[in-house]
């Protein structure tokens, strides 16, 4: 198993992207032993390595005839994404495009940062895109949230 400290977990029922979820959308969930506020987990899973950058840059050059947007605007952001919410027990980020809208949700409960994603397809080119993407996703939602539960174990021993 590649990251033994990440579960695939559902997302909490009281989580604001289950507002926003219709039938037909996409939302998946993880989650890990972690002791952080939703911001400091996000911090801490957005500082993106190399890799990472270089796949959100080819993205950037793929899907930019498409009109789909690389990152949103706004005061408050972690790595590419815009802050929709900030409450205590959760930050959602994420803008709407006009292929897809999409939401990340970082939750804190119980001893756990749970991370999920929802995605609603507008088109046939959120539907490609989606798809596309969906291998990487996964593997970088993983990635992430693993070095949050990394950083817990040597913080927190």
């Amino acid at each position: 198993m590649l990251f033994p400290s990440v579960e695939t977990a559902p997302l909490p029922r009281d989580s604001a992207l289950w507002a926003l979820y219709r039938s037909g959308d996409f939302i998946d969930g993880y989650r890990v032993k972690a002791p952080y506020a939703p911001r400091e987990a996000a911090q801490i899973a957005m500082k993106f390595p190399v890799w990472v950058r270089a796949l959100l840059g080819l993205r950037q050059i793929i899907m930019w005839p498409f009109g789909l947007k690389g990152e949103g605007s706004g005061k408050d952001s972690i790595a590419i994404f815009p802050v929709c919410k900030d409450t205590e027990q959760e930050l959602v980020l994420g803008f709407d495009d006009k292929h897809l809208d999409f939401r990340i949700s970082i939750l804190s409960r119980d001893g756990h940062v749970y991370c999920a994603t929802w995605v609603h397809r507008h088109n046939w080119l959120g539907r490609a895109y989606l798809a596309g993407v969906m291998p990487f996703h996964v593997f970088i939602t993983k990635h992430i949230l693993a070095r949050v539960a990394k950083r817990a174990r040597s913080a927190h021993p």
